[in-house]
């Protein structure tokens, strides 16, 4: 595409197929706070990525910034104002599938992805399709929980997305065409990717799922311009045994039967080569320190411990590691040598915290699927605090059995996958959650190369009610500010924003603004299939817009779609 032809797509000139519905705004006669344009480049600069957090006009991560706070500094849309939220425009994907995709927003161009990792460019203001990319699959996928993608990395020229055949790709922001693209693993091994990648320095991040195929996890980064390896951290660690820990993060006693696990250490030796610990969601970067913070999932096989004795490391864990090296600094494991797939998922949130003391110290955030919200220190990773319970706990931690064993939560969670939100304003920490009772099962077998290795089954209990929650925590004291039940179990993400308001979808398509400070629902909106996918927010010509993806989930089977939805004040 010639370099006016790009003028006139940012300029909103240029439409192609795809549009349902598209609205051409004047500025607004309202001011957007916060709304400084770091660099006006058709290219992410580092700069552009390193002030994200103040970016009122793009959405430059996943995430929002680094910190991963997912907290957009405009207020156009506010508490007094939502009420006149309508949308502005939809477009349609090809892919009528479970929709999880964040979009990213680059000065008026927007990047979004699809199930089996199709890539569209749009124009921000309008919806209209920019161009599209379409991954051609290699013969073997092997993925669990959907055929999902989570986004895109934008940095400098290029777009980068993992694959669910293992790949990393990268392609010409300006055109989708492919500038390089890397094997990451092997898929015919359990190997898949479905997170969106991270860019920092000239490097791009990605971890890898497969903790339910007996796969090594692992976190590794690429050279942002040819795509060489440049480091790997592995999640399992080559001694996994640990310190043999009796007590969750919590305090509360597991139930590990020691004397067997050490018995079977002797005569299997360490598990480490098939331990899982995937890597699901994006890391925190830590300017400051040159870390990043990552969590890693469940241990393989999920509920059958009797083959990978100690405590696992470093499953079930926050971790950080350098980024120029990938060398190891910390971790924290919540859940040693877990057997009820409650693995750490949602990406962790760098921000100032008090202490045991009182004395604000740089922290980690982390939403577990136990439903509680951790507080840690950043400079060594140990627990400041935990949350009181989001969701129901009752008999915590029962063992597995053949028969089946009733634990709450149920191994969907607490806060599953789902990206929080903070208002450091407030200090406020919002999360969605899910209460999904289940029974777990366990039944012994080999490791099956590259196949589904559950070790058993957890079962949902078709006569128990589910349902979800919007729950705020005050992240220095761990006590619940407020609370709102919602009738599905909740799973997506959420977004705070300078306007006073937090955002986040269900699965029975009901997209809906809350007041942050009292939870009160001030706007909703219907969109036909599961909003099941973490909203942003971005400015174009003083006008903001929120933005999400309404497609369903192919892990609670809600109603699938393939809209992407605009919202704006009227003119």
């Amino acid at each position: 595409m010639s370099k006016s032809a790009w003028k006139k797509v940012l300029g909103g000139a240029f439409v192609t197929a795809g549009l349902v519905a598209a609205g051409a705004f004047t500025a607004g006669a309202q001011e957007v706070q916060g709304g400084t344009l770091y660099g006006n480049m058709n290219t992410v600069s580092q700069d552009m990525m390193n002030r994200a957090e103040s970016d009122g006009n793009n959405f430059l991560h996943t995430n929002g910034n680094y910190d991963q706070t997912r907290y957009y500094p405009a207020r156009q849309i506010n508490v007094n104002n939502v009420k006149n939220l309508r949308p502005a425009w939809i477009f349609q994907t090809e892919i009528v599938e479970s929709l999880e995709t964040t979009p990213i927003v680059v000065n008026g161009i927007m990047y979004i992805t699809t199930s089996f990792n199709h890539v569209y460019a749009l124009n921000a203001r309008t919806g209209a399709q920019i161009w599209q990319y379409k991954h051609k699959m290699g013969p073997i996928t092997t993925y669990c929980c959907g055929p999902n993608n989570r986004g895109v990395a934008a940095y400098g020229d290029k777009v980068f997305m993992g694959t669910l055949d293992a790949k990393l790709v990268a392609l010409d922001a300006k055109t989708g065409k492919v500038v390089w693209e890397q094997q990451i693993a092997d898929p015919e091994l359990g190997y898949s990717e479905t997170m969106a990648p991270t860019a920092v320095n000239g490097k791009i991040l990605i971890g890898t799922n497969g903790g339910e195929y007996g796969i090594r996890g692992f976190v590794k980064a690429y050279n942002a311009e040819d795509g060489k390896l440049l480091w790997t951290f592995h999640t399992t660690a080559e001694n996994s045994v640990g310190v043999w820990a009796e007590k969750d993060a919590t305090g509360r006693n597991m139930l590990r039967d020691i004397a067997a696990e050490k018995a079977a250490l002797k005569k299997l030796g360490d598990p480490y080569k098939t331990l899982g610990g995937g890597v699901w969601q994006n890391p925190a970067y830590d300017a400051e320190t040159n870390r990043i913070f990552f969590v890693a999932g469940n241990p393989s096989p999920d509920l059958d411990g009797s083959i990978r004795p100690g405590d696992n490391l470093y499953t079930n864990s926050l971790i950080s590691v350098d980024l120029d090296t990938g060398k190891y600094a910390c971790h924290f494991q919540y859940i040693a040598h877990d057997v009820w797939d409650l693995d750490a998922v949602s990406p962790p949130i760098l921000v100032d915290v008090a202490d045991k003391n009182g004395k604000m110290v740089p922290g980690v955030l982390h939403g577990g699927k136990t439903g509680h919200v951790y507080i840690h220190n950043r400079d060594d990773c140990s627990l400041i605090r935990f949350s009181e319970a989001m969701v129901p706990q009752e008999d915590m931690w029962v063992l597995p059995t053949k028969d089946g064993a009733r634990m709450l939560p149920g191994a969907n969670g607490g806060v599953e996958w789902s990206p929080m939100t903070v208002d450091e304003g407030l200090g406020l920490v919002y999360a969605i959650n899910l209460h999904q009772p289940m029974t777990y099962h366990v039944e012994s077998s080999p490791y099956p190369e590259g196949k589904l290795w559950l070790g058993g089954a957890f079962k949902v209990i078709p006569t128990e009610e589910q349902w979800g929650n919007v729950t705020a925590v005050d992240y220095n004291t761990g006590k619940i500010r407020w609370q709102v039940k919602t009738q599905q179990p909740m799973i997506g993400g959420i977004m705070a924003t300078a306007g006073g308001l937090v955002f986040t979808g269900e699965g029975s398509g009901m997209f809906k603004a809350y007041d942050s400070e009292t939870g009160s629902v001030l706007w909703s909106f219907q969109a036909g299939a599961g909003v099941n996918a973490p909203p942003a927010s971005y400015t174009v010509d003083g006008k903001q817009y929120i933005v999400v993806g309404a497609g369903g989930n192919v892990q609670l089977n809600y109603k699938r779609g393939n809209n992407i939805i605009a919202f704006a004040l009227p003119d």
